[in-house]
């Protein structure tokens, strides 16, 4: 199987993680390829930065499907531009946070997100409730971390996830945590050994979730939510949109 990763910010050093993780639990026949955008924001954090990332999303799926992927992965925790994605796209695509939540809800009745600034707590909400999950999530808690500071203290970032991983479990009755940024892949094994309880890293279990599709023979629906738009002039965009 052919996949695509596309981290949707810009940040090479956190796509070569990103990929490093996926290759380490990717089944030897299938062959990951991770890219970053040419344009749009260094790092997630809201909303403005989801938009500004959506083009450049896009454009990584045209280009994937000109060169044959069969799956694509967005490894954003926002989940940015995914159902646009998966309209436009003829392979599955799976977002981290729509892999995370639902993988969670096999392996316990409540689950906790783990995110990175406090800011960015109403945009997971928004999101939880979009996927019909919001009676199975515990809580959203932040680390108050910043995205592009994850790399650059790990092990201040290592703490504070245990910190807010206890809090989740013991206050709020989380039953599993979620890595709520692409920047914290690798961490799920670390937490897991002080936490007790299954932590999912959301490139994983979009990668698996893929590979499982793909062995099944199956592909997104296409009659009528994520059917393929209509094609028409798109002014300023026509390199990057239009297939």
């Amino acid at each position: 199987m052919k996949v695509k990763i596309i981290n949707p910010n810009t940040s090479q050093s956190m796509t070569e993680t990103i990929r490093k993780t996926a290759e380490k639990y990717a089944r030897p026949e299938t062959d990951i390829v991770a890219v970053s955008p040419k344009r749009g924001p260094e790092s997630i954090e809201c909303y403005y930065d989801e938009t500004l990332a959506g083009p450049g999303i896009l454009e990584e799926v045209r280009l994937g499907m000109r060169d044959g992927y069969e799956g694509y992965v967005i490894a954003c925790f926002g989940d940015p531009a995914l159902f646009a994605a998966k309209e436009v796209a003829d392979s599955p695509v799976i977002g981290i946070a729509e892999a995370s939540m639902n993988m969670a809800t096999v392996l316990g009745y409540k689950f906790s997100i783990l995110t990175v600034l406090r800011s960015a707590i109403p945009v997971m909400e928004d999101m939880v409730k979009r996927y019909g999950l919001i009676s199975r999530c515990a809580s959203i808690r932040s680390i108050d971390i910043p995205v592009l500071e994850i790399g650059k203290n790990i092990e201040k970032v290592k703490e504070a996830l245990v910190e807010a991983g206890r809090r989740a479990i013991e206050e709020d009755r989380a039953e599993v945590l979620l890595l709520g940024c692409a920047g914290m892949t690798d961490l799920d094994h670390y937490l897991e050994e002080r936490l007790h309880v299954p932590v999912i890293d959301g490139v994983v279990a979009a990668i698996k979730l893929l590979e499982a599709i793909h062995e099944y023979g199956k592909k997104t629906s296409k009659a009528l939510m994520f059917r393929p738009p209509r094609k028409k002039r798109i002014d300023g965009f026509e390199e990057i949109l239009q297939l």
